[in-house]
Parts: structure tokens; C-alpha cells; sequence
């Protein structure tokens, strides 16, 4: 059976024929001279021909190293190609990519960070699930999370990006018919907007903040979105972050000294795809994003 030469050989013959010397083959290829001489050796021996003559000079080729020459430039050109296409594979941002985040900032924060990450790459694609549940990374019900409870589960990437805060907001229109309250009690004497039911999130934010349990909700709804639109209908008080009033003048920081929750914040995902070129810029266009969110544009407006 005829054994098949190593691209190797034919790599170090395209060499020693370019240069004429096994030593400047050698400095081409970042091998040792005598690692060259076994290559063209065994190169000599599976073809059954010698493929070079010692002159003073140096190597001069023999007929049959000049006719296996252009077989030899087309498997360098051709291995040239080869890792020119999987080198812009392994670099190229292409593909779907599923984001888990809560419907506030899934709905009002990403798509202004996710536009221009999908401008830059054009080839990527965005799934974005905007609901206030957690969806499991580990079983890739999302590819990345933004989460505002801190991942206990191992395996995963994960970068905090720091507190948004949340507050008390009303639109001026119903505060200029109804006043602006000056004390935490002044709340009972308003129409306040608020959660419908005790969920995961809800019983945890009634432990922290005792006072929730105190207030009585004039207009209730599931949906975080929900109440945001009756806060910024002018229906009443409501809590929402306070970043949103930098895209809303007309919203309206009520009780910013006496009330103000900070809504702690982590970007995820699985370890697994860490090294995916269109996961990793879409997580760190999220990270990148989400702290200029917190740092430029949630901050507390006195009126």
C-alpha cells in the first residue's frame, strides 16, 4: 500500500525550492535543518526518486522536483484557503441569538443597545423574550439573560452591572390636579398603581420594603408594562425606574429623598458558548449598554 505523504513534506519542499538550502528553509518554516533533511528524505523515499542534487551553489531540483513543484503550490494555496475560510467562520457574527430579559427593559432599555449591534452585524439575529420570568440557561430555554436576581447556578458567565433605581413617578398632568405628595404618608390620599398578584418578586420586595404592605392599590395590573403606561397616562402613582424619565420629561420623580429602591442587575450566560463570536459581542454590547443605562441616564431629577 502506497503511504500517503505528509503536507508537511511537500511544505518544506516548496521551501527548500525557493530558497535552494536546507538552513533557509529551515528560518522559513521555524524548524531545525535537520527536520528539513528528514522531510525531504522522506519525501524522496515515498515518491522513489531523489528530488534534489548537492552543488556548490547549493540544492539544485531534479526533473522530478520541478514537475511535482506546481502539485505542491496548489496544496499551499489550497491550505492558504482553507484556513482563510475557517479562520472567518470562527470570526464571523452570524446566527440567532435568544435574550431573556423582563418586559420593562426588554421593552423600553435593549432595543436602543441591540440596534446598533444588529446595524454593525447586519448577518446576527435577535430573539428577545421580554417576560418577568426567569428562563433556565443551563437547559437554553435563552442564550442570554438579563436578570435582576443574582444567578445561583454554576456554569455560567456572569457580570453584574450595578443598581437601577426604582421610585415613586406620576405624569405632572395628575399631579398638577391632584398635588405632589411630600411624605410617604401623603400616599394614601392618592390614586396609586400597583401589583395584581403576590409573586416571587413581589413577596421579596414586601419583606424589603414593609412599606408596600401599607398601600393600598387603586389600579393593579400583572404587567410591569401595564402600570408603566397607566404612570405615564396621568391615571397615578406608580413605581417604575427612574431612568426612564431621561426618554419622558414629563414624568415625574415623586419622593426621591424618602423612597428609592435599587434593583440590582446581572448580565448571563452559559460558559459553554463563551467563545461563540455572536454571543460574546452581544453579551458585552448588553454589559456595555446596560452600564451606561445605569450610569448616564437613571439618576434622580429633583423637581
Amino acid at each position: 500500500m502506497t503511504t500517503e505523504p505528509s503536507w508537511d513534506f511537500y511544505r518544506t519542499l516548496l521551501a527548500v525550492l525557493n530558497h535552494g538550502s536546507l538552513s533557509a528553509a529551515a528560518r522559513e518554516l521555524g524548524l531545525t535543518q535537520p527536520t528539513i533533511g528528514r522531510h525531504v528524505d522522506a519525501l524522496e523515499e515515498i515518491v522513489g526518486v531523489p528530488l534534489f542534487v548537492r552543488s556548490q551553489s547549493g540544492l539544485m531540483p531534479t526533473e522530478a522536483a520541478l514537475e511535482i513543484r506546481p502539485y505542491a503550490e496548489t496544496l499551499a494555496s489550497t491550505s492558504a484557503a482553507l484556513l482563510r475560510t475557517a479562520s472567518g467562520h470562527r470570526d464571523r457574527v452570524a446566527g440567532p441569538v435568544r435574550i431573556s430579559a423582563s418586559e420593562v427593559i426588554g421593552v423600553e432599555v435593549l432595543p436602543s443597545i441591540l440596534a446598533p449591534l444588529m446595524r454593525r452585524y447586519p448577518e446576527l439575529e435577535i430573539e428577545l423574550s421580554a417576560s418577568d420570568a426567569v428562563e433556565d440557561l443551563l437547559s437554553r430555554e435563552a442564550d442570554i439573560a438579563v436578570r435582576m436576581s443574582e444567578p445561583a447556578q454554576d456554569a455560567l458567565v456572569v457580570r453584574r452591572i450595578g443598581d437601577i433605581p426604582l421610585g415613586f413617578h406620576a405624569h405632572r398632568r395628575y399631579l398638577d390636579h391632584r398635588g405632589t405628595p411630600q411624605t410617604l404618608a401623603d400616599l394614601e390620599g392618592h390614586r396609586l398603581i400597583g401589583f395584581d398578584r403576590h409573586t416571587g418578586y413581589v413577596r421579596t420586595m414586601l419583606k424589603r420594603y414593609p412599606v408596600f404592605a401599607d398601600l393600598s392599590f387603586d389600579f393593579k395590573a400583572d404587567s410591569t408594562l401595564a402600570q408603566l403606561a397607566a404612570i405615564r397616562s396621568g391615571l397615578g402613582i406608580g413605581m417604575c425606574q427612574t431612568g426612564l424619565m431621561a426618554s419622558d420629561p414629563d414624568l415625574v420623580h415623586v419622593l426621591p429623598r424618602a423612597f428609592q429602591i435599587p434593583l440590582a442587575t446581572w448580565v448571563v450566560m452559559h460558559e459553554a458558548i463563551k467563545t461563540s463570536p455572536r454571543y460574546r459581542v452581544t453579551f458585552d454590547a448588553l454589559v456595555a449598554g446596560l452600564l451606561d443605562y445605569i450610569g448616564e441616564k437613571a439618576l434622580v431629577r429633583r423637581d
